[in-house]
């Protein structure tokens, strides 16, 4: 029997890097004080349809329930943490909130992202404040800092800015052109610039102003380099771009970027917004976020405006493989082998003790020779090997998996010596 297109079983080598990120991400959480929660893995359609419109149909999972109400599966967290904020009345701001776990999109199966796959999510609910913004990057960067990912690149920029110099080239405020213009704008990574033209002239844009808007969306550098491209004077909320990236650098972030062709596909940012990439791996981009208070107002209230940021975790897990970590705690295990069917009893007693202990313990119990006992503790970092002439005196062989090393260890020693 098939799994339906896009779904995936994730087997034991795949799971627990998915659980390495996991545990560094909720070590990040708490250092930065946010809140874990899990909110409901299934939304009202109407909800999801606040945020994106009735085309979210398209992306999603969705199918009425026995009482024939529309519901559909998470696709992301976003949507049920603000709809969960937004209903807390009484919950003290700035509220600060993060998650992990899976969610399902109806998108094209690619590389790194299936139908349904994992994600990290840290939301700030309370007043606009561009510090909030900056929490949010900065825990972006030392997150992956503690994953010791590699060449992470943190691009930023600003959803008026951008719009203001559409407006500018089009000599309009239209917001039709705007929207089309960020969708082609977001397009500049997977697509040539030839091939969004040509998508874009289709539709009745002229090309000199498609070339305008292609060749803004190619500045990049610090706010210095940027000012000596382009009349920023001219461009709304330049001056909050400046204040994000100071705070940053005060903050000893600095793998931070301005980058203009950084929009974010969705219609519900409203101000900063950010991707971050591995340079050194062409994998899209690793996280997304900004600024969306218009989203807490889609879903009924004024007064809460909201900024976070997620991230895919098995493309994380990609970008890790392919600087070729090594996942450091997938070697913690310790396997206990015996020598033949008499010491069997014993290793399973030696096991079930360390277990009491907390330390991670496997035992064959299929009576398997040494040898292939030893084959399968290939992943361990220790082998305890229980064997008569050693054990009638007290003592097991600890063998050191990595180096290959041996020594002899009193049974009454061996917790204290493996922790």
């Amino acid at each position: 029997m098939e799994l339906p297109r896009g779904m995936k079983d994730f087997e034991s080598n795949e799971f627990s890097k998915i659980e390495f990120v996991r545990e560094k991400f909720l070590e990040t959480s708490e250092i930065f004080g946010f809140k874990p929660m899990e909110p409901s893995p299934i939304e009202s359609l109407s909800t999801l349809e606040a945020k994106s419109g009735e085309t979210i149909r398209e992306d999603v999972y969705f199918f009425k329930d026995k009482g024939e109400r529309e519901i559909a599966l998470r696709f992301d967290f976003t949507v049920g943490l603000t709809r969960y904020a937004i209903s807390q009345k009484s919950m003290k701001l700035p509220a600060k909130i993060s998650a992990f776990g899976g969610v399902w999109r109806y998108d094209e199966p690619q590389k790194g992202r299936y139908r349904f796959f994992h994600q990290w999510d840290i939301e700030i609910f309370g007043n606009t404040n561009l510090e909030h913004d900056a929490e949010i990057i900065e825990f972006t960067s030392k997150f992956f800092s503690k994953l010791e990912l590699q060449n992470i690149i943190i691009d930023i920029s600003h959803r008026k800015l951008v719009e203001s110099y559409i407006n500018k080239i089009f000599e309009a405020n239209d917001p039709q052109i705007v929207s089309d213009m960020l969708r082609a704008v977001d397009k500049i990574q997977k697509k040539s610039k030839q091939e969004i033209i040509s998508e874009y002239e289709k539709k009745g844009y002229p090309t000199t102003k498609l070339e305008k808007i292609i060749e803004f969306s190619e500045i990049s550098g610090t706010p210095s380099e940027i000012i000596e491209k382009i009349d920023v004077d001219s461009l709304d909320s330049w001056s909050e771009i400046t204040s994000i990236y100071d705070s940053l650098k005060n903050r000893g972030v600095s793998n931070i970027r301005v980058n203009l062709g950084i929009v974010r596909g969705l219609d519900y940012y409203s101000g900063i917004v950010f991707e971050a990439f591995d340079t050194t791996f062409d994998i899209g981009a690793l996280v997304g976020g900004g600024r969306y208070d218009s989203l807490p107002i889609a879903l009924g209230r004024t007064d809460l405006g909201a900024t976070g940021v997620a991230g895919g975790v098995e493309r994380i897990t990609l970008a890790l493989e392919n600087q070729n970590s090594k996942f450091k705690q997938l070697t913690k295990r310790t396997s206990v082998l015996y020598v033949n069917h008499e010491m069997k009893t014993h290793a399973i007693n030696i096991a079930s003790s360390l277990r009491a202990d907390g330390i991670c313990v496997d035992i064959d119990l299929g009576d398997k020779p040494l040898k292939k006992q030893m084959e399968q503790s290939v992943d361990a970092k220790f082998a305890i090997i229980v064997a008569p002439n050693e054990f009638s005196d007290g003592l097991i062989v600890l063998r050191n998996m990595l180096d290959r090393s041996e020594k002899q260890v009193k049974l009454e020693d061996l917790s204290s010596e493996l922790s």
